[in-house]
């Protein structure tokens, strides 16, 4: 019984150890990098795409410096209110917040820190439209979306889809100071894509949703309604992603690449309903992650070509 004693460390051992660990990493690794580079990404696209010329250096680095920042805040509060289900996810059970080696108090205070920084950047450097809608996209997701709708709905990444659309909505604000109908064009078509992008993942990682109690759509409606779902939805995606052509934001290569990225997309939405393989939903969601990416940067070539 002794030995038994002596082999248990201290819980206060443990703690010290963990805070001893923590690096600049793990706190990175909270505001969700990747995710927040592919917004910036199509944030930056909505920049070039707002004017004819390219925009000055202040506002790309000031403005994508500030939603990057808020962005960052709205992926570490989301690590915290996950907290629970990402310990039993094998995808996310090694996250900081997950693990204790960061607390939810500092993961919250850290947060906190980000947010402020980037609203005053936005306010004071780059325009007060762009600031509230860039905190009202992060309120969306860390509030709306992840406390509530995500444990809701199945229908929650339709819903909550708005607020991940918005990164080109934010840039293209950024540069001219107010909203127009070709910057909500580009929301829309992101608005589209986030269902069968994350329903394609969600098929593969089914179990786990449902271990975890998310009524991701596989999880209450199962495999082939999803599917299905998947394909309308891509189909739906097809014809929103050609409203910038029919509209007259872009010429005849975007169309083309359009029209190829689109297809493409639907071929894997095909083969996902016709054989239910988790191997080719995980593809799909791989694709779709491409597909999005190169979309977007036609679309930008385009309009460098024809401006």
């Amino acid at each position: 019984m002794s030995e038994q004693v002596k082999a248990l460390p201290a819980q206060g051992t443990t703690n010290e150890s963990a805070a001893a660990g923590i690096s600049w990493r793990d706190f990175l690794e909270l505001t969700k990098p990747t995710v927040v580079a592919m917004m910036i990404l199509t944030s930056v696209i909505g920049m070039l795409l707002a004017t004819p010329g390219v925009p000055g250096w202040e506002v790309m680095l000031y403005g994508n410096l500030g939603i990057a920042l808020l962005a960052g805040a709205a992926a570490v509060v989301n690590h915290v209110v996950d907290q629970k289900i990402d310990t039993v996810m094998a995808r996310t059970r090694k996250r900081p917040v997950a693990t204790g080696k960061i607390s939810p108090l500092d993961a919250l205070l850290f947060a906190t820190v980000l947010a402020v920084a980037g609203m005053v950047i936005l306010v004071w450097q780059v325009n007060a439209l762009t600031a509230w809608l860039t905190l009202a996209s992060l309120v969306g997701y860390a509030g709306v979306y992840t406390l509530f709708l995500k444990r809701m709905t199945p229908q929650n990444i339709v819903i909550g889809g708005l607020a991940g659309a918005m990164p080109p909505l934010l840039g293209w604000t950024a540069v001219t100071g107010q909203v127009e109908g070709h910057a909500l064009l580009l929301v829309l078509i992101i608005f589209a894509w986030t269902p069968p992008h994350f329903w394609a993942l969600a098929i593969h990682r089914k179990e786990e949703y449902a271990k975890a109690g998310i009524p991701m759509l596989p999880v209450t409606h199962g495999n082939r309604y999803t599917e299905l779902h998947i394909l309308l939805y891509t189909l739906m995606l097809l014809a929103v992603s050609l409203l910038p052509f029919v509209t007259g934001m872009s010429g005849i290569i975007y169309l083309a690449g359009a029209l190829a990225l689109g297809l493409r997309f639907l071929q894997y939405a095909v083969r996902l309903l016709k054989g239910d393989d988790r191997r080719v939903a995980l593809n799909t969601f791989k694709y779709s992650i491409t597909y999005l990416m190169a979309l977007f940067v036609v679309l930008l070539v385009d309009h460098f070509v024809f401006f």
